[in-house]
């Protein structure tokens, strides 16, 4: 992995180029016996500074590579070594890419006795003195003075409600696709208030699968309120009939 130099100075490209077992003497030094390997590469940084590459042969990092930085104050300077670091390669293992902790949480996480506070800046909360477009919000908000601190914004009653379609108590689920009927048909339908009452509401059938969940008005199961049942005999029973034809008549003396 030879990279030409675009150095200005012949004698100080040739100078920098040249330094490579002064480069690898200052690898070794910081490496474990044979841990530096063979000369793959120049990276120039400027004019007076480039980065010799060797292969790194440590345990644990493979396709990293020895990154040994030299420079030089011009012609008739001598090169001196700069840095010394292990740099991934484009074949290197890596670690994944690093998350804040705030967004590695996830649905189910959360324990008995954690605690996860919401951002200042969290989109899907809006200061309760705001417009919350959600006029029962706003009626309550008025009567009892300015009620909660925050409240759902928008954008955070959206991304609730698709969250809740998509997921297993929404119409594509597999116990909805199979039902007889929908939650909005049911008597154990409880409709939620605000914004989100015309798609979604509460279950409150206790054989149902989603019992106290939030389910979309289109879901649906096998214990809705409205199915009937034909109700027979699972053994079946021959038809009774009387036969007397083959009955003898026999006179009755007096």
């Amino acid at each position: 992995m030879t990279l030409l130099l675009t150095l200005d100075d012949g004698a100080t490209r040739e100078a920098l180029l040249g330094a490579v077992e002064i480069a690898r003497a200052a690898a070794m030094e910081d490496a474990e016996p044979g841990q530096v390997g063979d000369h793959v590469g120049v990276v120039p940084e400027d004019a007076v500074t480039v980065s010799h590459l060797f292969e790194a042969r440590v345990p644990g990092y493979r396709g990293w590579c020895w990154s040994v930085t030299v420079a030089t104050a011009g012609r008739d300077h001598p090169v001196t070594v700069s840095e010394v670091v292990l740099l991934p390669g484009p074949d290197a293992v890596v670690a994944p890419r690093w998350v804040p902790w705030e967004r590695r949480v996830r649905a189910g996480d959360l324990g008995v006795g954690d605690i996860f506070p919401a951002e200042e800046d969290d989109l899907r909360l809006a200061p309760a003195y705001l417009m919350s477009d959600d006029p029962q919000v706003e009626e309550a908000a008025h009567e009892v003075g300015l009620g909660r601190q925050r409240v759902m914004s928008r954008y955070g009653r959206l991304d609730a409600a698709a969250r809740w379609r998509a997921g297993e108590y929404g119409p594509r689920s597999d116990m909805a696709r199979a039902a007889p009927d929908v939650c909005g048909t049911c008597g154990f339908y409880l409709q939620l208030a605000g914004s989100l009452r015309a798609a979604f509401g509460v279950c409150g059938n206790e054989i149902a699968p989603a019992d106290g969940h939030v389910v979309h008005v289109e879901y649906g199961c096998g214990a809705h309120s409205e199915i009937e049942v034909e109700v027979s005999s699972s053994v079946p029973v021959a038809e009774l009939v009387y036969d007397d034809s083959l009955l003898d008549m026999v006179p009755i003396e007096g």
